[in-house]
């Protein structure tokens, strides 16, 4: 009996555990939804910014064409790794591929916990807990605190020439990260004709097609990409079994 009761305490609480992150969890993720368009909604509905229905609906369709798919792919990927209470701290701080899934490995290999387990689950946990701190806390003295300082004592015709940089410069940055993060030179090659032939050639032959153009260059990039894809890498690993 002593052995049984031994044995079952854990499980319950894990199930209370789970329930309570569970409850929390959606609670947490619907308040943030609601706050991050709370802002939005109020300059659209009280002030006059000219902002008409249809131009919010051409811009999420642009958004949703560029991350439609990986509002799928996420979290059935993220999901064997983090688990469900890492999950919900996973999309609520952002920036998962590049910080907070690798700091979920590495602490998973660490303490040796395999992934899908509830030992993989606490470490993820604890290791977006430790990701998140380290990052608030570099944003606040290296941004806040020493970027302010820097604005501060650099001259301003300088700040105004590199404000025209900064967009660029971080747009250029994320994309020499994905291009080597994929490693498929015919994708990269074929991703960027189709962007030139749609901004040279379609836009400026179109006009009305410019607000849409990013999910057109998505669109295309996508079937392009599937139809003209390499058929070695499907065909050998069906002669390896064979």
């Amino acid at each position: 009996m002593v052995t049984s009761r031994t044995a079952t305490a854990p499980s319950g609480s894990l199930a209370e555990f789970d329930r309570t992150t569970t409850r929390w969890g959606q609670i947490t993720m619907t308040a943030a939804l609601l706050l991050s368009l709370a802002a939005p909604i109020y300059l659209v509905l009280t002030t006059d910014l000219g902002i008409t229905g249809s131009m919010i609906w051409a811009a999420y369709l642009a958004v949703a064409a560029a991350f439609f798919v990986l509002w799928f792919v996420e979290p059935i990927t993220y999901f064997p790794v983090l688990g469900p209470a890492a999950m919900y701290q996973a999309f609520m701080i952002g920036n998962i591929a590049n910080k907070l899934l690798p700091s979920a490995l590495v602490a998973q290999a660490t303490i040796g916990a395999k992934a899908g387990t509830k030992r993989g689950e606490f470490a993820a946990l604890m290791a977006i807990c430790g990701a998140a701190m380290v990052h608030v806390t570099s944003m606040l003295l290296f941004v806040g605190v020493l970027g302010t300082y820097l604005v501060s004592i650099i001259p301003a015709d300088v700040v105004d020439v590199a404000r025209l940089y900064i967009f660029p410069s971080i747009i250029g940055a994320v994309l020499v990260q994905l291009i080597a993060t994929m490693r498929q030179a015919r994708v990269t090659v074929i991703a960027f004709a189709v962007a030139i032939v749609v901004l040279f050639v379609l836009v400026p032959a179109v006009p009305a097609l410019a607000k849409p153009a990013t999910g057109i260059v998505v669109l295309l990039t996508a079937t392009l990409a599937w139809f003209l894809r390499s058929r070695k890498d499907v065909a050998a690993p069906t002669t390896l079994v064979n």
